[in-house]
């Protein structure tokens, strides 16, 4: 008896690994209660929002003079 791993992409079964089994050997598929991650169809991964937890819409007004401030704050107004 083998054991392998796979999922179902809302079609066919997909495994994650190669089978070895013959042609017309009998299966047993068991479903279980846990998801694969969906990535997208071309390849590509998107991280799109993945750091919104840490933003802080407050500050977004702040941004346009950081940069003058963090250099009068380190070498002086000049």
């Amino acid at each position: 008896m083998l054991a392998l791993q796979g999922y179902y992409d809302g079609n066919t079964v997909q495994p994650l690994g190669k089978i070895q089994a013959k042609k017309n050997q009998k299966l047993i598929i068991t479903i279980l209660d846990e998801f694969m991650e969906e990535t997208p169809k071309d390849g590509t991964h998107s991280v799109r929002g993945v750091l919104s937890e840490y933003a802080k819409p407050e500050l977004v007004k702040e941004e346009r003079s950081a940069w003058e401030k963090a250099v009068v704050k380190k070498y002086g107004d000049a």
